[in-house]
């Protein structure tokens, strides 16, 4: 299974993300649930290094499925609308096939 936390400030914000684990959906090089996950999360990483000046620190480990991003300073708007969008995406795959392979969890940091 796949845990993605969402860190949040105080004022329910997102600040940053953590994804662990493979889905086991299907087997490697075949899971669409994990090559769905690590799109959408890479792409945000990305996305948000590449279209903003906002600081982060990231962390990945392809055997374990870890992947860390957390937010630093002031985060912009443009930030805060990629994670969301994010989330949205992660939100529809753990809604169409369930929390056996992928579940979100929120976390205040």
């Amino acid at each position: 299974m796949i845990n993605v936390t969402i860190y949040t400030d105080s004022l329910n914000n997102p600040t940053g993300f953590e994804v662990i684990g493979h889905a086991g959906y299907a087997r490697s090089g075949k899971d669409i649930i994990c090559a769905a996950v690590s799109a959408l999360v890479i792409t945000t990483s990305n996305a948000i290094e590449r279209f903003t000046k906002d600081t982060f620190e990231g962390y990945e480990d392809e055997k374990t499925g870890r992947i860390s991003f957390m937010l630093s300073g002031n985060i912009s708007k443009e930030s805060t609308l990629l994670i969301n969008s994010m989330i949205l995406g992660l939100t529809d795959i753990e809604n169409e096939y369930g929390n056996k392979y992928l579940k979100i969890s929120y976390k205040e940091v």
